[in-house]
């Protein structure tokens, strides 16, 4: 068994383990996490920024700055989407979301916690996804080889089977 300490950042004991997707942390150790990373990097602790990160971590999909918004002035209604959106970018920098585009707007998921590297199907509708455990870098590696790669990410988009699911329901 793993040490504990060598796959957590944070210092709760609560987490579980998946063999599909990796090492996962509870929802609770998730957010000590971030809220670790938060503090590490100098920001101030607020009950409005654990509630973001919360949001990203029950909905464990992509969202927009206007779904996060419509969730949290649920019970923040003052929360303006201008401040909503700086700290998404704040949580992208510091490691704790990733983004990607879709249809030129801006999604946001709370970043994956395993420690393989994958990429992503990223249904257009809903914004769930899907782990790829393949990595198509060795085509293109032998393709630029008078290039240097700095980094790289491959993303899939289309319609989940719970998107189609529902579609055919509706017939």
């Amino acid at each position: 068994m793993v040490e504990h300490s060598k796959l957590c950042r944070c210092s709760c004991d609560t987490h579980r383990h998946n063999e599909q997707h990796g090492h996962k942390h509870s929802k609770d150790c998730q957010v000590t996490t971030a809220i670790e990373v938060l503090k590490k990097a100098g920001l101030k602790y607020t009950k409005k920024r654990e509630k973001m990160i919360e949001v990203f971590i029950n909905e464990n999909r992509y969202l927009s700055a206007r779904q996060v918004q419509e969730i949290l002035t649920k019970e923040y209604p003052s929360l303006s989407y201008d401040t909503i959106y700086r700290n998404l970018y704040t949580y992208v920098s510091l490691n704790i979301l990733e983004e990607t585009e879709l249809n030129g707007e801006k999604l946001f998921r709370f970043r994956c916690q395993t420690h393989s590297h994958h990429h992503h199907f990223i249904c257009e509708r809903c914004g769930r996804t899907k782990e790829i455990p393949i990595c198509p870098m060795d085509y293109f590696e032998d393709q630029l080889k008078d290039c240097q790669i700095t980094s790289h990410r491959f993303e899939i988009f289309g319609i989940c089977d719970y998107c189609l699911a529902h579609d055919s329901e509706s017939l």
